[in-house]
C-alpha cells in the first residue's frame, strides 16, 4: 500500500494514478486532516499492511523510526518533482518489493537515495541509475 502524506500536491497524485500507482492519502482516504506528523501518522502506519508513506517533511528521516511493519521515504525534491521521484524509487533495484522497503527510513533526493536500517551501523546510499 503506497500511502501519501497530506503534504503531497493532488496534482502530483494525480500523476501518480494516471501511472497506474495506486495511493491512499492522509486526510482524504485514511486519518484525518492534519495529523500531528510523527505521533499519529506512525500508530496509523502500524494500523496498516506493510505501508510505503512519502513524505516531504524532513522530520520523518531518522533511524529512529525505521520499522519492520513499513516504510518511510522522504522527498527532498520540489513539490512538481514529487511522482516522478516516487515512481523512480519504486523501480529503483534496492526497493521495487514491499520485501527490500520494509524497516526503511530513505531519503530521496534528486542525486539519489539514502536510508538507514534498524541494525545498520552507518546510511546506506546509492546514485541514481
Amino acid at each position: 500500500m503506497i500511502v501519501l502524506d497530506q503534504n503531497i500536491p493532488t496534482d502530483e497524485r494525480r500523476k501518480l494514478e494516471r501511472w497506474g500507482i495506486h495511493t491512499r492519502k492522509i486526510g482524504v482516504d485514511i486519518g484525518w486532516a492534519w495529523m500531528d506528523d510523527v505521533g499519529q501518522v506512525l500508530p496509523l502506519l502500524h494500523s496498516l499492511r506493510q505501508p510505503t508513506f512519502f513524505t516531504l517533511d524532513l522530520g520523518f528521516y531518522h533511524r529512529r523510526f525505521c520499522h519492520e511493519r513499513y516504510c518511510l521515504v522522504v522527498l527532498d525534491v520540489a513539490d512538481t518533482q514529487v511522482a516522478e521521484f516516487v515512481r523512480k524509487f519504486l523501480r529503483h533495484p534496492l526497493f521495487r518489493t514491499k520485501a527490500k522497503r520494509m524497516g526503511k527510513v530513505v531519503l530521496v533526493t534528486s542525486e539519489g537515495v539514502r536510508w538507514w536500517t534498524k541494525k545498520a551501523a552507518k546510511e546506506g546510499r546509492d546514485r541514481w541509475r
